[in-house]
């Protein structure tokens, strides 16, 4: 895929997203954030400003490592369908196939009011993982199944062990609601970087690095920060007074930037488990060349890494209809009206709909320290957002930021 658009950023309304950025930073909202805007494969606009860490006084600059937490997400359903283009597997295959503790399940009955009220649970398939229509949830969600998951500490954390057993335990606790009947935010694409390895016979780091980041020079992207990084590792903070994950027992702590993990002391530099979910930390520059790979419909400077038609595949809406359709009472990175979900990601039905500028096709995500990105391919616009803040919903940031950016579309 060729890029064949003329220019239509305007550098001096770009600008608005600098002074838009500082004042987060003023207002004691982000300590620090960076911003990479590419049209047309041509780099367009860079901005750095605030601190990757306050305690040390450290400013936020473009080499900064941050967490990218569900910015993991596309990488790993990539990883999948590598696997799938290659004849190994077909998407309605069964999760059992290749995780037997996936066999005969169970999911609760509509209106369960206990864990135990069950009935047994249609075949849950890749399918059902790759678009959050399984029945698997989040410790943050409301409802009985994510509150078994708190009680079991389910949650992938980089020093939760190895994933194979982990995954097993998720097969454990019953499905929130027959597979494809709802859409809910989950683990399933940590179930799927086990389904990586076990096709491949590869870990998932050792797969995504051989088949995925090398070949795209994503260098400084991995499950645990690369040695020499040092203090570029940015520290994450919260505007909670609580675990800054719990959103169900969400408390303000008037502290707006209170620490939660810093260079030294964290378990990324000492990673276990790979979360093909919310594990990898990178770069601004690295996550950029993801991004333009998906604009450029799989291939960047002259490596391809999947098909361009299976790229395609991915970005198209997988649902019947947008989020909300599918009555959701979890938590999501995106708008739920008018934005449908793709492989790996949200794709824009309606931007109306959605109340956010955009274009219809748009793919994107985020991450739960407030990260972001989208592919723009109608105006050749791929966007990639850092910042260090959990959880994701403290501010209408990814919002605000789409309005800038198209308000400096010509």
């Amino acid at each position: 895929m060729k890029d064949t658009c003329n220019a239509r950023l305007d550098p001096a309304r770009l600008n608005r997203i600098a002074d838009w950025m500082e004042r987060y930073v003023e207002a004691r909202k982000y300590a620090g954030s960076s911003i990479l805007i590419c049209e047309g494969g041509t780099e367009r606009y860079f901005h750095a400003c605030g601190q990757r860490s306050i305690e040390n006084d450290l400013p936020w600059e473009r080499d900064t490592v941050a967490r990218i937490y569900s910015m993991t997400k596309p990488v790993t359903s990539l990883a999948i369908m590598k696997l799938a283009e290659g004849g190994l597997f077909h998407l309605d295959a069964p999760v059992s196939q290749f995780i037997p503790a996936f066999s005969d399940m169970q999911a609760l009955i509509p209106g369960a009011q206990r864990i135990d009220q069950t009935e047994p649970a249609a075949p849950l398939t890749l399918h059902h993982l790759l678009t959050h229509t399984g029945g698997l949830s989040y410790p943050f969600n409301p409802g009985l199944v994510a509150r078994e998951m708190e009680e079991r500490k389910i949650m992938f954390n980089p020093n939760q062990g190895p994933l194979a057993p982990m995954v097993d335990r998720v097969a454990e606790i019953p499905l929130a609601f027959q597979p494809g009947a709802h859409w809910e935010y989950s683990v399933g694409i940590d179930v799927l970087g086990r389904v990586v390895e076990v096709v491949s016979g590869k870990s998932l780091d050792r797969f995504l690095s051989e088949e995925i980041l090398s070949p795209l020079g994503m260098t400084e992207t991995a499950f645990r920060v690369p040695e020499g990084v040092g203090d570029r590792f940015a520290s994450l903070y919260t505007p909670l007074a609580g675990d800054a994950m719990a959103l169900n027992a969400a408390r303000s702590g008037g502290e707006t930037l209170r620490l939660v993990d810093q260079a030294g002391h964290s378990a990324f530099q000492t990673t276990q488990m790979h979360s093909g979910g919310g594990g990898l930390v990178g770069t601004i520059d690295d996550y950029m060349r993801f991004a333009e790979m998906l604009r450029q419909g799989g291939a960047l400077n002259g490596e391809r890494v999947i098909g361009e038609s299976t790229l395609d595949f991915m970005m198209r809406n997988h649902l019947p209809g947008d989020i909300a359709s599918m009555g959701p009472q979890s938590f999501a990175e995106q708008p739920m009206d008018g934005v449908g979900f793709g492989l790996g990601g949200a794709v824009v039905i309606d931007p109306a709909r959605s109340r956010t500028p955009g274009s219809v096709g748009d793919f994107s995500w985020g991450g739960m320290a407030s990260t972001f990105f989208w592919v723009d391919r109608t105006n050749a616009l791929s966007v990639v957002f850092f910042t260090q803040l959990s959880p994701s919903s403290s501010y209408p940031s990814r919002a605000e930021l789409k309005a800038l950016v198209h308000g400096a579309l010509a």
